[in-house]
């Protein structure tokens, strides 16, 4: 599959990282060429062989999946920007709406969540939320305490989800669907409660959520 990560922050990294590992062509796309390209010149480096490039935002509509790499509300924005591209895409939002200064609060109102503010805002795009319980670091190595991550799935086409997660488990993690995009209000929260203990419990963004048997 061609993956288009628009973002090259540290989740665009680390989401890109999994995606090579998974045999997948890996875009990158960033409000700044210049840092696409360092970020598309890194993964390279770290995985010789690997088909990944920069593009432009044309180049987006080539994708299989599209995943907004980026804070609250900028991937909500870039969807309504780019809703005609977006129509009939896989689109996966990875946002936690957080107030990242006190991680106090959801910035979004109750009864909603990033995910659906993104699919409202893109509403022919296949909307699937998916990596928002998972940190750059531990993202980039894919085990926690000698485990896979789990990958949370959330949306409303069931073959959406499949794509995701064939993404998912080709990158050497595990999906695990939780139903409808409403079920993205919950994984926002829970995301909420994990970034806010992290100095709390001393986990200094190592840390993973799972689900064990």
């Amino acid at each position: 599959m061609i993956v288009t990560i628009v973002g090259a922050g540290n989740m665009g990294r680390g989401i890109g990282t999994r995606a090579l590992i998974g045999g997948h062509s890996v875009r990158l796309y960033g409000h700044k060429r210049a840092t696409a390209d360092e970020l598309a010149t890194a993964l390279s480096k770290a995985l010789p062989g690997a088909d990944v490039a920069a593009i432009d935002a044309e180049s987006v509509a080539d994708s299989d999946i599209v995943v907004l790499a980026l804070p609250y509300p900028a991937g909500r924005d870039v969807a309504a920007a780019w809703s005609g591209t977006l129509a009939g895409k896989v689109v996966v939002d990875i946002s936690n709406p957080v107030d990242f200064s006190t991680f106090d609060s959801l910035a979004v109102p109750a009864g909603t969540s990033a995910a659906e503010e993104i699919a409202a805002a893109a509403p022919q795009a296949r909307v699937v939320k998916a990596f928002n319980t998972t940190f750059a670091g531990p993202l980039a190595i894919g085990v926690v305490a000698g485990r896979p991550l789990d990958v949370f799935i959330a949306g409303d086409e069931e073959t959406a989800k499949e794509r995701v997660s064939d993404l998912v488990t080709s990158a050497e993690l595990r999906p695990l669907d939780v139903g409808p995009l409403r079920r993205a209000r919950e994984l926002e929260a829970f995301q909420l409660l994990h970034m806010a203990s992290q100095d709390r419990l001393g986990l200094n963004w190592s840390s993973s959520i799972a689900i064990l048997p």
